[in-house]
């Protein structure tokens, strides 16, 4: 059995804002955690104390307990259905962010996704994102992360992460 955990309010403000200032190792688990991965997803993204981490975020108050699953099942867990939507980057009905003018909402969804396809290997890229004001900083980085899913994920992912995050 496996527990999945999502993050709370204090959790989503903190990935926002950094004004708990988390350690690395703590930043990068509340980052992979989404709501559907278990700790047991989690254990093969996080090689060195999980547990304590996760004990931790817990405890402060900036993740919760959402299900416990059989990890014996082929099948992941079902996400909530407003997490589904925000953390689901390779689907292909995923429109483009449509909005250019929130940044903020585009940078945040872009961050997740990255996150979610590449786990820790992109967190230093993630930060660089989190600091862009507008897009013409942002631009850039997109292209960065579309090539760094390429890498780790394939072709289809990189070219996914790019009709959702890049206007053509």
């Amino acid at each position: 059995m496996g527990t999945v955990y999502r993050k709370t309010p204090k959790g989503i403000v903190e990935i926002e804002t950094r004004v708990h200032r988390l350690t690395p190792r703590m930043r990068s688990t509340l980052i992979l955690v989404d709501g559907r991965k278990s700790d047991n997803d989690l254990r093969a993204l996080i090689t060195a104390g999980l547990d304590e981490t996760l004990v931790s975020l817990l405890g402060d108050g900036f993740i919760e307990a959402v299900a416990t699953v059989d990890t014996t099942r082929s099948t992941p867990p079902a996400a909530p259905p407003a997490q589904a939507k925000a953390h689901n980057a390779a689907a292909p009905a995923a429109p483009p962010a449509a909005p250019r003018a929130d940044i903020a909402t585009l940078r945040r969804d872009a961050v997740r996704a990255l996150t979610d396809q590449v786990g820790p290997m992109g967190e230093s890229l993630a930060m660089k994102m989190e600091r862009c004001r507008d897009m013409a900083e942002l631009r850039p980085l997109l292209d960065m992360a579309a090539q760094v899913i390429g890498n780790v994920r394939g072709a289809q992912a990189a070219t996914a992460y790019r009709s959702r995050f890049i206007a053509t």
